[in-house]
């Protein structure tokens, strides 16, 4: 297939990238900085530029089969909205292209998830963690309304731990309270191979 991915240079998204070049996929990565792109392989391509810049993307996109979403915000203290601002724009320049099949990485306890979460959680989630979780908050309804293929997957805690190929995806609660960044990656790659949880958004966790 023929990828494009956004947020490429991430933890989830450099797995995202890394999995899809070894599984033979073409892939164009929207990057501000070439140099945080640590991999290098002849079915990839790198496109210089901005999640907020409508050329950029339109670039990003021209050819794909399916889009995949890895954005996130590294600010806890001031919500950028670079996640619900881009993934706007990544739709709009997708319904103007005609590509229908989009994957996002949320969280866990974004959108209705919040109802499961636990009070410890809850708390967090409106402290520490406010601002990237308000940015998701309003980039997931405009997924839902989107009328687009898609699929939103919300992760639990998030680790650098090496690929298991064992994970849970669940509209309930969560059995545990962490899952790979690799895993999540695996999971959004099945999701567009094999059209999976299409006008869903469950969490996914570690087994």
């Amino acid at each position: 297939m023929r990828l494009a991915i956004f947020g490429g240079t991430g933890g989830t998204g450099l797995e995202l990238t890394r999995q899809a070049l070894e599984t033979g996929h073409s892939v164009r990565v929207l990057v501000r900085n070439p140099n945080r792109m640590p991999l290098t392989n002849a079915n990839m391509r790198l496109v210089l530029g901005n999640v907020l810049d409508r050329e950029s993307v339109n670039k990003t996109l021209l050819g794909s089969d399916a889009v995949l979403s890895c954005l996130g915000q590294r600010k806890l203290l001031s919500n950028t909205r670079v996640v619900s601002a881009g993934t706007k724009l990544i739709m709009e320049v997708m319904k103007a292209q005609g590509l229908r099949r989009l994957v996002v990485e949320s969280a866990f306890g974004a959108g209705e998830s919040l109802g499961v979460a636990t009070a410890i959680e809850r708390m967090v989630f409106a402290t520490l963690l406010w601002a990237p979780y308000q940015d998701k908050n309003l980039m997931e309804p405009e997924v839902k309304a989107s009328g687009l293929e898609w699929t939103i997957l919300r992760p639990t805690r998030l680790t650098n731990g090496a690929l298991t190929g064992r994970y849970a995806v669940t509209t309930g609660r969560p059995a545990t309270s962490k899952v790979a960044r690799a895993d999540v990656a695996a999971a959004m790659l099945r999701a567009v191979e094999e059209r999976l949880w299409i006008g869903e958004a469950p969490a996914i966790t570690g087994m």
